[in-house]
């Protein structure tokens, strides 16, 4: 399990946000400087009087080194602990690093006022001296946080993003959700660490088996749990109670009971039939979601939405059951069809227009096949945002986009209000998946189906006459379809959408954009 380590100039913040970012994810806070005070028996400038810098930078490494061997902590560094190369290797082998970056203006403020004796307060020539000579040093972490200002708990909730990695307790379950590289390989410690249990099934379909059912068994096997896989049809149209039944039919063979647990490996669908298996059986056993497919990693992984679809209308059978874990791993990313790629772009553009515009100016670029063969990894697409390295910069896109889904699933768990603002594009989307028989993707419905209720807004009197033409511009700039099918037209998809299940009072609820960050929830009789 890796560390979440925070380090920066001195008055920052670090243990301040590692606090209040422990308390976020259930998680341990150390600070290092008190580990050493602790360990020494005196304090740290006594430390540097009788030992001089070296010998306090011995000891930090000793209690660096001492912090890699124990469970995952968020881990308060002090301001020059990773200036020895040896340490940064450590503390980089062991964990992330988030630096924070502040002016001097706010990091003299901050120590002249901090309670208790600061070694640098009123010394503002040396505090100077220091950033200047640090100055490359800290700007040489990627994973940077300006802390200049906004409050501990906003800073909190924006480390929780740079981290990818969060803890919502809302659910009927704490769910725990990470996204980044190479997570698959630590899904057993993480399971373990949960107690999950020692006996799972493992759920993936036709797509995803070859690629990943080996990796996901071996790394369960290696934290002791007796692994049962199953393999599903990968597509919309397997979405059905026929293939409950099937992976309910894996854990009677399997002998699951409650203390067991399930593990869905695939995209959206995979994860939405998992997890209502497993909410049903036994009236319910916990279950953990590794997401494979970027449309699933930044919305439908997270928050406990499980179902399957009837003949007459999509997700009308289901319910409400947290995953235990979540992991998002971007490295999977490369095996994806530039169509799929670009179908889970739809669901981050759709974020980007509830509550983050700025993630349209950071919309990965796709090239790529549009077939999938799962024995050449070089097959899938290629993707990236230009000037930064594809890996780190989807790891980064896929968290901000995450963020959106996180921040409305804690607020209202099971949708009774600002969780609704995720349906952007979904009453209209879902009838054109079902007119289409399934051949437009769920994410190109979502692109269609947003824009299409941004035109409702606009016959609604919400929305300018030229908002439809701005929502279709990043949806088209990524290779996404905007208008209707041909034959297809807004009331013919009423009869569909009056069966949706989002309804109040008898209504469709619709989910209308009307300006950027500004999506409403409208009852609108069809």
């Amino acid at each position: 399990m890796r560390h979440l380590f925070l380090y920066g100039p001195p008055g920052s913040g670090k243990s301040t946000i590692g606090r209040l970012l422990a308390a976020r994810l259930g998680l341990p806070f150390t600070d290092l400087d008190s580990v050493i005070v602790e360990t020494a028996g005196r304090p740290i400038p006594q430390i540097f009087a009788e030992e001089g810098e070296p010998g306090f930078r011995a000891r930090e490494k000793q209690a660096l080194a001492d912090m890699a061997a124990r469970p995952r902590h968020i881990v308060a560094l002090g301001g020059g602990a990773l200036l020895n190369p040896e340490c940064r290797d450590l503390a980089e082998a062991n964990g992330e690093v988030l630096c924070l970056a502040c002016t001097l203006e706010a990091l003299c403020h901050r120590i002249d006022n901090a309670p208790g004796s600061r070694p640098l307060a009123g010394n503002h020539a040396a505090l100077e001296k220091l950033m200047a000579n640090r100055a490359a040093h800290y700007a040489s972490f990627p994973r940077r946080l300006d802390v200049s200002s906004g409050t501990p708990e906003t800073l909190a909730e924006a480390a929780e993003t740079l981290f990818g990695a969060w803890r919502i307790d809302s659910g009927d379950v704490p769910s725990l959700v990470f996204a980044g590289r190479n997570l698959i390989s630590g899904l057993g410690e993480e399971v373990a660490s949960l107690g999950l249990g020692k006996r799972a099934v493992v759920v993936c379909d036709s797509n995803t088996d070859p690629l990943y059912g080996d990796r996901v068994e071996s790394s369960l096997r290696a934290a002791g749990v007796e692994t049962f896989r199953t393999v599903i049809a990968a597509g919309e149209s397997t979405k059905t109670l026929t293939t409950v039944q099937e992976i309910w039919g894996a854990f009677l063979r399997a002998g699951l009971a409650r203390d067991d647990f399930a593990v869905a490996v695939g995209g959206g669908v995979t994860g939405d039939l998992t997890g209502f298996a497993a909410a049903t059986w036994m009236r319910g056993i916990r279950w953990v979601n590794v997401s494979t497919t970027l449309l699933s990693m930044v919305d439908a992984s997270t928050g406990g939405k499980t179902g399957c679809d009837l003949p007459e209308a999509k997700n009308l059978v289901g319910a409400f059951h947290s995953p235990s874990l979540v992991l998002a791993d971007v490295d999977t990313l490369t095996t994806l069809p530039a169509r799929e790629v670009r179908c889970g772009l739809a669901e981050a553009i759709k974020h980007a227009f509830i509550a983050d515009p700025g993630l349209l100016d950071c919309l990965p670029i796709v090239a790529g096949r549009d077939k999938r063969d799962p024995s050449r990894a070089e097959s899938g697409s290629s993707i990236g945002v230009a000037g930064v390295p594809p890996a780190n910069s989807l790891a980064t896109f896929v968290a901000r986009a995450l963020a959106v889904k996180v921040h409305c699933v804690r607020e209202d768990p099971l949708e009774k209000n600002i969780r609704g603002k995720l349906n952007l594009g979904h009453t209209v989307g879902h009838a054109v998946e079902i007119v289409s028989n399934f051949t437009i993707q769920h994410g190109e419905a979502v692109a269609i189906g947003t824009v299409e209720e941004a035109r409702l807004a606009v016959r609604l009197g919400l929305a300018s006459a030229d908002w439809p033409e701005r929502v279709a511009a990043p949806f088209a700039r990524v290779g996404l379809p905007t208008s209707l099918p041909e034959g297809c037209t807004f009331e013919s998809l009423v009869p569909i959408m009056k069966r949706d299940k989002k309804k109040k009072g008898g209504v469709v609820r619709f989910a209308l954009p009307c300006a950027p960050g500004d999506v409403r929830l409208i009852p609108v009789d069809l």
